[in-house]
């Protein structure tokens, strides 16, 4: 693992390349975010977005979609993968939210995790970035970026998480979330990353054990 300095060298050329990130996903309203970020599971930000732009014309709040019918939100839904999936539960999720939540998106994790469709990583995207919690959520580029450059040594989201917190400053977690995922996306792709134009590249322990096994 790396040490203090190593790890203020690598958020210090995060913050001079990226700076601020603003969240990639649309929404006006906790519920909106909601449902952007199930949406998003196995389906790109970009996408997301465009299919929220009308969405999000006529669901508002839980109750304006508690009620829907399955097929006709499954159509509204179909360019983004699993829609099937997808449409149930947040039909479910609604009518839950509406019934025993006031109508409201709970603030708190327990509550966010019992809701159908609505994971670890999905609990603490909605809470780091609607609520301003301290959180770092784990998707998939944060998962392979964080472990390719040796911010984390882990086999699981969640145990990367958990190496994450411990050396990142509370304050930078949902910025290094968003830094990860953008480098994961611009640099540190799953296939072919383009290494060789890396500003981590002094760091980041993939490069290095790649560089000297060539």
């Amino acid at each position: 693992m790396f040490s203090g300095q190593d790890i203020d060298g690598i958020i210090k050329l995060f913050k001079k390349n990226y700076g601020e990130l603003k969240p990639f996903l649309s929404f006006a309203n906790a519920f909106q975010l909601l449902i952007a970020v199930v949406l998003s599971a196995q389906c790109t930000d970009k996408r997301v977005n465009i299919i929220t732009q009308d969405l999000f014309k006529h669901y508002i709040k839980p109750s304006d979609l508690a009620k829907k019918n399955l097929k006709d939100f499954e159509e509204e839904i179909k360019t983004c993968g699993m829609f099937h999936n997808k449409a149930k539960n947040l039909i479910e999720t609604s009518r839950i939210l509406a019934e025993n939540f006031n109508n409201e998106v709970p603030k708190d994790f327990d509550s966010l995790i019992s809701l159908p469709g609505i994971g670890r990583k999905s609990a603490n995207v909605i809470l780091g970035t609607y609520f301003n919690e301290q959180r770092l959520p784990v998707d998939t580029h944060v998962f392979r970026v964080a472990n390719r450059i040796g911010l984390a040594k882990a086999k699981t989201p969640e145990k990367t998480e958990d190496n994450l917190t411990a050396i990142i400053p509370p304050n930078l977690w949902m910025k290094m979330h968003r830094w990860l995922i953008y480098h994961g996306r611009t640099y540190c792709t799953a296939k072919n990353p383009k290494c060789y134009e890396c500003f981590l590249n002094d760091y980041c322990l993939y490069y290095n054990y790649k560089s000297k096994n060539l």
